[in-house]
């Protein structure tokens, strides 16, 4: 049962400031919630959440992310509970809020468990080196933080007849399409409805406009070639993710992250 902690200050944009798997997990209770985003999933067994009034079982592979400070408790259901977590700190933390759209709990199903799984491990494998590599361990972080953005994530709609029919397949073609020239219009005559009645669906879904979701979505892919491909220039990278104008893609970029594409870029460049 793995699990390590930080051990040196956080001058990556996104640093694990603890990790680990395969652990038998005990009745925890915080009535003042964590001072940090912390994720738990289940690996073997299951466990129960209590959270904000409500309880959600966490079956295998299933997990759940927590904003700071919101009250909880959790306990084993089964037998025997196994888990795995993390918790995400970074010189960067203060934006994660903003990233996740400020939603205090985000649940996963097993699907996106198992690619978090996966990048769970791979961190822990980063830990097991003396000195870890702090810079690929800050990518990975941030790839875990990815699988929370946008709003996909936030619920479970099957139930949600107008979010099936309209909301799902807009983000899908968002997901397959962002790097062209696509606009609300565009996803609007997709699914026959006006962008005012799609922008109003994303509102109630999802907590932003259409406009800002696909915005969100492409600098978060920005974000992503601007930490795997570190000699890309800048406009061509607006270009990549369906900005025509690079100034207007700086110019979102600074307003969401509060940082320059470049200044982005430098905060993963490794330590000399």
């Amino acid at each position: 049962m793995p699990i390590y902690f930080r051990s040196t200050p956080a001058k990556e944009p996104f640093v694990f400031e603890s990790i680990g798997n395969h652990w038998p997990q005990e009745r925890v209770a915080r009535p003042d919630g964590y001072p940090l985003y912390h994720y738990l999933q289940t690996e073997s067994g299951q466990g129960r959440f209590e959270i904000q009034g409500k309880s959600y079982t966490l079956r295998e592979g299933q997990g759940i992310l927590i904003a700071p400070f919101v009250s909880h408790s959790y306990a084993n259901e089964s037998r025997e509970w196994y888990t795995s977590f993390a918790t995400i700190s970074g010189s960067l933390a203060g934006s994660i809020g903003g990233l996740l759209n400020h939603r205090p709990l985000i649940l996963t199903d097993r699907e996106q468990g198992t690619a978090i799984s996966r990048i769970i491990s791979e961190s822990i494998r980063q830990f097991e080196h003396t000195p870890p590599d702090t810079n690929q361990l800050s990518v990975c972080c941030y790839r875990f933080l990815m699988h929370f953005a946008g709003g996909a994530a936030a619920g479970n709609f099957s139930d949600a007849p107008l979010y099936q029919m309209y909301v799902a397949p807009v983000i899908k073609e968002i997901e397959t399409s962002f790097h062209s020239r696509l606009t609300v219009q565009d996803l609007s005559r997709k699914v026959y409805v006006t962008p005012q009645y799609l922008s109003r669906l994303f509102g109630r879904f999802l907590g932003c406009s259409t406009y800002e979701y696909l915005t969100i979505y492409r600098l978060n892919k920005a974000k992503e070639l601007l930490i795997s491909h570190p000699h890309l220039d800048i406009q061509d990278i607006a270009g990549l993710v369906g900005f025509d104008n690079p100034s207007h893609f700086i110019a979102m970029f600074k307003k969401h992250a509060g940082i320059t594409p470049l200044e982005f870029r430098t905060l993963y460049k490794s330590r000399e």
